[in-house]
């Protein structure tokens, strides 16, 4: 059956399109971003990824690199001397990855600011009165005094060095008013 007269329309050419930010956000798109910055500059594209790696001396696939030894089957010792073992050329990427994987963790749990300034707030208006606290215009989340004992602590827990500084500062501030 044939179309309907007017329902095809004319492709126009695209004036306002910049074609070269086109065909770069194509190939970035094609071609998969290498997140690891030490393999990615000892990357060369005119070569497999297996071999690649093999250069860099990571393993393509884990089970072929670490086998899982058979009981009944024992290897002879010929056999394992014929496997060949292929050359390292780029050692300096493992040794790369081995140093920053040796580093210490950073920790990257924080509390938000709004809980900080809220203990702050309750602790220097009421001190250790969570009852009080509870019932306080600022307690928006109408928490209980257990809700808000435990917040402190995590408070205490998170920042011990400025929970110290910041009683101190409240029993320096209350001697200077007496």
């Amino acid at each position: 059956m044939p179309k309907a007269k007017g329902k095809t329309r004319r492709q126009k050419f695209g004036y306002s399109v910049n074609r070269k930010r086109l065909n770069r956000n194509a190939r970035r798109k094609a071609v998969p971003r290498i997140e690891c910055s030490h393999i990615r500059h000892a990357w060369d594209h005119t070569k497999s990824v297996r071999q690649n790696l093999a250069e860099m001396g990571l393993a393509m696939d884990p089970n072929k690199a670490v086998p899982l030894r058979k009981r009944k089957v024992k290897a002879m010792e010929v056999d394992i001397g014929e496997r060949r073992q292929e050359l390292i050329r780029k050692p300096y990427v493992l040794s790369d990855l081995e140093a920053e994987a040796s580093l210490p963790e950073k920790k990257g749990n924080t509390l938000s600011r709004d809980l900080i300034d809220y203990v702050r707030y309750m602790v220097e208006n009421h001190g250790e009165d969570y009852k009080a606290m509870a019932r306080d215009e600022k307690n928006y989340y109408q928490d209980t005094p257990k809700q808000i004992r435990n917040k402190i602590n995590v408070y205490k827990r998170f920042y011990p060095a400025e929970w110290e500084a910041f009683v101190h500062s409240l029993q320096k501030n209350a001697m200077e008013v007496e």
